[in-house]
C-alpha cells in the first residue's frame, strides 16, 4: 500500500469522477485507474462502485477513507517536522473562521503569513463556531476563530480571548427604528427576525438574552450567513441581532445600539495535542506565542 494510491483513492473520493481525480493530481486516468485497481486487489475488496453515469464509494471504501486521510496527514505532518528542523516551514495551515469574526482582519493575517512562509498551502473553510470546534480536535483544521456567548468556553482545544463586543440591532434603513439612538430587547420582541439556525453558538446568545428577559420573540428567517441575513433585513423583511464590530460591514441596512444587547467573546482555537510547525507559525503572526 503506497501513500500516492491513498492520494489517488481520496481524490476520486471527493471528486466522485476518475477523470476529475486524475486531473486534479497531475496524472493520466489509466495511471490512476491502475493503481486503484492494484490497491483494491491488495486490499481484497473495492472502494468504488463504477457506472457508466456515476462513480461512488463502496462501504468498503467508505471505511478506508478515514484511514487513509490520518496516513497522509501523518506523512505531511512527518515531512512539515524534518523541515522544521532545518528552518523551513511546510506543510499545511487550514483555519476555520465563522463569518462575522471582527477581532482579527483573517485575510490580512494570511496574506501576512503566505509572504513569509510561501511553501504552506493554506486553505479556509467559514462555518459555525460549534463545527469548527470540533473540525480543531479532529485535525480537519489547525485553527479556528470563534464567537461565543459570554456563559460558553472552548472546550477540549487550547484557546485564546481575541476581543468582547455587544451585539447591535441592524434595520432596513426605512425602518420606523431606523432614527432611534437606542431600543430595547422589549421592543425588538414585537419585530419579526431573521438570524443563525438555532441551537448554534451564534443564535444562543440572543436566545438567551431574550429568554432572561422573559421575553419571545419571531425567529421567521433562518440563515447560515450573515450576509445573507443583511439581504433579508434591507428589504425591511426582518430585523437581527448582529456583533457591533462587525455590523458596519454591512451595506444598505441601519444599525441601533441595544440597551440591554447580548453580548459575545471570540476566540482564535487551535489543538491542545498536535500543533504543527505551520500552526506555531501563523500563531505568532497573531502575536500568540503558545506554550511549549
Amino acid at each position: 500500500m503506497e501513500l500516492q494510491q491513498m492520494r489517488y483513492v481520496l481524490a476520486v473520493a471527493e471528486t466522485n469522477s476518475f477523470t476529475r481525480a486524475a486531473e486534479r493530481c497531475l496524472v493520466v486516468q489509466s495511471a490512476l485507474s491502475h493503481q486503484i485497481a492494484r490497491l483494491e486487489r491488495e486490499l481484497g475488496a473495492k472502494l468504488f462502485e463504477r457506472t457508466s453515469r456515476r462513480v461512488r464509494l463502496t462501504s468498503a471504501g467508505a471505511a478506508f477513507l478515514p484511514a487513509a486521510r490520518q496516513c497522509l496527514d501523518a506523512a505531511e505532518r512527518a515531512a512539515a517536522e524534518v523541515a522544521a528542523a532545518v528552518g523551513e516551514i511546510r506543510g499545511r495551515l487550514a483555519v476555520g473562521l465563522i463569518p462575522t469574526v471582527a477581532a482579527v482582519d483573517v485575510p490580512d493575517a494570511l496574506r501576512e503569513f503566505r509572504r513569509r512562509y510561501p511553501q504552506v498551502r493554506i486553505s479556509l473553510r467559514v462555518g459555525a463556531s460549534d463545527d469548527l470546534a470540533d473540525q480543531v480536535k479532529e485535525g480537519a483544521l489547525d485553527v479556528a476563530f470563534l464567537g461565543l456567548p459570554t456563559t460558553a468556553q472552548p472546550q477540549g482545544v487550547a484557546a485564546r480571548e481575541l476581543a468582547r463586543d455587544r451585539l447591535v440591532a441592524v434595520v432596513a434603513p426605512n425602518h420606523p427604528l431606523a432614527a432611534k439612538p437606542t431600543v430595547d430587547l422589549h421592543r425588538l420582541s414585537t419585530e419579526v427576525f431573521v438570524d443563525l439556525p438555532a441551537g448554534t453558538a451564534g443564535r444562543i446568545q440572543s436566545d438567551q438574552a431574550f429568554a432572561a428577559a422573559g421575553l419571545d420573540r419571531d425567529v421567521a428567517f433562518e440563515v447560515t450567513t450573515a450576509d445573507y441575513i443583511a439581504r433579508l433585513v434591507g428589504p425591511g423583511l426582518a430585523v437581527a441581532l448582529l456583533p457591533a464590530a462587525y455590523a458596519p460591514q454591512l451595506t444598505g441596512v441601519a444599525t441601533i445600539d441595544v440597551s440591554d444587547a447580548p453580548a459575545r467573546v471570540e476566540h482564535v482555537i487551535w489543538s491542545r495535542f498536535d500543533r504543527t510547525p505551520a500552526t506555531q507559525a501563523f500563531l505568532s503572526i497573531l502575536g500568540i506565542t503558545p506554550p511549549i
